[in-house]
């Protein structure tokens, strides 16, 4: 099995200056490689144009031209959706009457037209799921032009459909909280005529004291954080082995050691909690 790097950097507002750099520096500390990569998502944007016009020629999306205010504020359609994120449902009933069948880089938004039907797919992980995007979030947005000067760009959805696609990737690891959008990127890969679709596995989040997300508000639990006040990165991946149920307690391993023992059926099912003893662990010997 060979592993691509690709960088996700089409949510720009998210996407700080010198991030991508640091992604990769600490990728490489923790003694994560790959075969191909990194790929760069918004250096080239050739092959979502050619998805947009096969979508809108087989009239499987349309532009929407209203504002936030007028949609109710759908919230940040474009980003990678986060848990919590409360996206309202685009319903049918607001589709014009008219579909193009021409794509132009002219609209706020472009939804994808969202069948009414559930979308089952065996998760290797979590096993068998079920979705429903027509009742959760209805006709989605794929793509979307932030102001008339700046050319627009896929979605997140639709762009991980067309370079999965493109990149030949088989199998696709990520948070369960992303299990939602896989039902919207198996529709959109029919709606393309892919033929062939990943493997997916969604594991659990690491989530703070208070059972939400990890993030900001439990504290700087970053990994250059933990690595510029001396941790190590075999510290980091045996509290990772630890999580994962390869080993009883918190002891410090290696990244070899680590890809050697790692079974999928010891990982918990439910949410993993990062705790106060935890960060103790890490910085005791820092």
């Amino acid at each position: 099995m060979r592993i691509v790097l690709r960088i996700e950097d089409l949510d720009t507002p998210r996407v700080k200056p010198g991030v991508l750099d640091l992604t990769i520096d600490l990728l490489t500390w923790l003694g994560i490689d790959w075969d191909t990569g990194p790929i760069i998502q918004s250096h080239d944007l050739r092959h979502h144009h050619a998805a947009m016009q096969h979508l809108v020629a087989n009239r499987h999306a349309f532009p929407d031209t209203r504002t936030r205010r007028e949609l109710e504020a759908l919230a940040s359609p474009q980003s990678a959706p986060n848990e919590g994120s409360h996206e309202l449902v685009f319903p049918a009933s607001l589709r014009p009457a008219t579909l193009p069948t021409t794509f132009t880089d002219d609209a706020p938004a472009w939804r994808f037209i969202t069948p009414a039907e559930p979308i089952p797919f065996h998760d290797e992980f979590a096993g068998p799921q079920t979705t429903h995007p027509a009742q959760t979030i209805g006709d989605f947005i794929i793509w979307t032009r932030r102001d008339a000067a700046t050319p627009g760009q896929p979605a997140y959805q639709l762009a991980v459909v067309v370079d999965d696609f493109r990149q030949a990737i088989t199998h696709v690891i990520r948070g369960d909280d992303l299990i939602e959008s896989t039902g919207r990127q198996l529709l959109l890969a029919r709606a393309l005529g892919h033929t062939t679709q990943p493997t997916y596995l969604h594991l659990p989040l690491i989530r703070g004291s208070d059972g939400r997300r990890l993030a900001k508000r439990h504290g700087d639990t970053r990994l250059d954080t933990y690595r510029d006040r001396g941790v190590s990165a075999e510290r980091v991946i045996g509290l990772v082995a630890y999580w994962s149920g390869i080993t009883p307690s918190r002891s410090a391993m290696s990244a070899a050691d680590f890809r050697s023992a790692l079974q999928l059926s010891t990982i918990p099912k439910g949410p993993i909690t990062f705790t106060a003893e935890d960060d103790a662990w890490l910085l005791a010997r820092s």
